[in-house]
């Protein structure tokens, strides 16, 4: 799909919310959500320094909000508009809230380059493995359906 001149005003929108956030102090990325009828149902920007939590993401605070307060069919015809590229984290938050596209400004590579230190960080990550143990409750959720959730476990 093509960005469209609408699509450029929301992204505009997504811009100035992450410029407004390096106003107040915050990381300068900005996101929002636009219904099936083009109105603006939400606005967040990056917390994650002032809410001293790692996962204040724009992105995934309104992947969150979608999944608390619209149904799925509104969820799958609403836009995410944000400033970049949402990371692996917000990724995989915007994909269960159902929400149906996501347009952006900056690619992940195009932030990456406009970082003054020229890096970033990464975690070695290590696997697959115990592919036989690991696979068992995840075949026994989707098999069995999701249960009621339970109070938590006191044991150690």
């Amino acid at each position: 799909m093509m960005i469209t001149p609408a699509d450029e005003g929301f992204l505009r929108r997504a811009i100035a919310i992450a410029a407004h956030a390096v106003t107040l102090g915050d990381a300068p990325y900005g996101s929002l959500l636009v219904g099936p009828d083009g109105t603006i149902l939400v606005e967040a920007h990056n917390t994650v320094k002032r809410d001293n939590d790692i996962s204040a993401h724009p992105e995934l605070k309104l992947a969150r909000w979608a999944a608390r307060e619209l149904d799925s069919r509104t969820a799958a015809d609403t836009t995410m508009y944000t400033s970049c590229q949402p990371c692996g984290m917000c990724t995989g938050g915007i994909a269960r809230s159902g929400l149906g596209r996501v347009v952006y400004a900056l690619a992940t590579e195009q932030l990456i380059e406009l970082n003054p230190s020229g890096t970033w960080p990464t975690v070695p990550q290590h696997g697959p493995a115990l592919f036989d143990e690991a696979r068992v409750p995840i075949e026994d959720f989707h098999r069995l359906g999701s249960p009621a959730p339970q109070a938590p476990s006191t044991q150690k």
